[in-house]
């Protein structure tokens, strides 16, 4: 490894923040072609139902262009048809460019989702197909809502849908339905003619393409990465295909081998573009910007701690007296730093964003000017989520240090 070209640790935060465009102001227009380009730059925008300040494809796309505002993104979905959604490691917004590199994951699921969930839904889902898809043919669009009349319903978590709300949600994974919009957050399935333009629905690829779209988008999203990375980027490719894809770029010359430095000084083998060694990134502006714990930047924790230090789990599950930091923490990015953590709820009623603590890193010393920038920022984002009456701290709210780990 100490022959390979080496990329430290700064140098390597600083190219996968600005892949992921958090290496420049978040300033500049966020609606139209250009918040096409954005999404289409970083890839994908995960959806997530969780709305304690703001969703988390709204806070991805503000933290890096504030002046972002969610009407704009439903047009581009609903009105405009360049953006559509489904599935890459969990529910995501992508360009509708894309649609036709998701065929061939359609078709591996139809099998593997029948047989998945048959252990744990209500039975006869799959014997709902053709009805629910002659009830939105014959009638237009609906929600899980509209369909089932007189089926049990569970609790309505992912384990216990009625049979057709399981069979909307196979439909959806298997392309013949597709979403197109969302009512509150609930998804609203359409036919997939009636939705995505004709133009990509004709378009075909063979398992060779798809295997050498999804491994090089990936790897210039990333801007090095493993095989295993490769394959979990889009979830599209096995761990197999990726390896495969790996060696054959290696021996064309499409990719090099490089020594990327760990925050811990650790070094590890990526695949990178063979410009990488001589690429110098931007420095990211020292401004603090807070993150939804679904930013992409954020999506694979291991290598988020691996590059940044800094250790991140969702405690949305863990019971409240365990948990170590709160029910929904916000990554807080500092230049190329992850500089801490803040627990934060909109409280809609009043009409506030209530702080309840922030935690520095390890070494992380909130002096005046450090702390003023994190005020500000809090109170952009009251702003964006509508809280009109600003920030409200609670009074032990700025922490000196990280709480121990149960």
């Amino acid at each position: 490894m100490s022959q390979l070209p080496l990329v430290p640790n700064a140098r390597a935060r600083r190219i996968f923040l600005d892949r992921h465009a958090l290496a420049e102001a978040p300033s500049g227009v966020a609606s139209g072609a250009a918040l096409h380009e954005l999404i289409t730059r970083i890839g994908f925008v995960q959806v997530d139902s969780i709305n304690t300040v703001s969703r988390a494809h709204h806070m991805i796309l503000w933290a890096r262009r504030q002046s972002y505002r969610p009407e704009a993104l439903a047009r581009l979905m609903e009105r405009d048809r360049l953006l559509w959604e489904h599935w890459t490691h969990d529910a995501s917004i992508l360009p509708v460019a894309w649609f036709p590199f998701w065929r061939r994951r359609f078709e591996q699921d139809r099998a593997r989702l029948v047989q998945r969930w048959t252990g744990w839904q209500r039975a006869g889902f799959h014997e709902k197909f053709d009805e629910v898809l002659a009830r939105v043919a014959d009638h237009g669009p609906v929600t899980s809502a509209d369909v089932g009349e007189g089926e049990a319903r569970g609790s309505g978590g992912w384990w216990d849908w009625h049979p057709s709300k399981a069979a909307l949600e196979y439909l959806w994974r298997v392309g013949e339905l597709s979403v197109t919009r969302r009512d509150g957050f609930r998804k609203v399935y359409d036919l997939t003619e009636r939705v995505i333009p004709a133009e990509w629905r004709a378009h075909l690829h063979d398992d060779a393409a798809v295997i050498d779209w999804a491994c090089n988008t990936a790897l210039d999203r990333l801007g090095f990465a493993t095989p295993g990375e490769l394959a979990a980027y889009w979830a599209a490719v096995t761990p197999d295909e990726a390896k495969v894809w790996s060696e054959a770029a290696l021996a064309s010359g499409a990719a090099i081998r490089v020594a990327v430095e760990g925050a811990d000084g650790s070094l590890r083998t990526h695949l990178a573009r063979p410009d990488l060694p001589q690429f110098d990134p931007p420095e990211p502006p020292g401004r603090l910007r807070i993150l939804s714990p679904f930013d992409p930047a954020l999506r694979d924790r291991k290598r988020a701690e691996r590059l940044f230090g800094f250790h991140y789990r969702i405690e949305v599950f863990v019971p409240e007296p365990q948990r170590r930091f709160g029910y929904y923490v916000f990554p807080v990015l500092e230049g190329a730093r992850l500089v801490g953590r803040v627990d934060a709820r909109a409280q809609r009623d009043r009409g506030v964003l209530a702080v309840r603590a922030f935690w520095p890193e390890a070494g992380v010393s909130m002096g005046t000017g450090r702390r003023a920038r994190l005020e500000a920022e809090l109170d952009r984002l009251a702003r964006f989520c509508g809280c009109d009456n600003g920030v409200e701290f609670a009074a032990d709210w700025l922490r000196d240090h990280l709480p121990p780990e149960r």
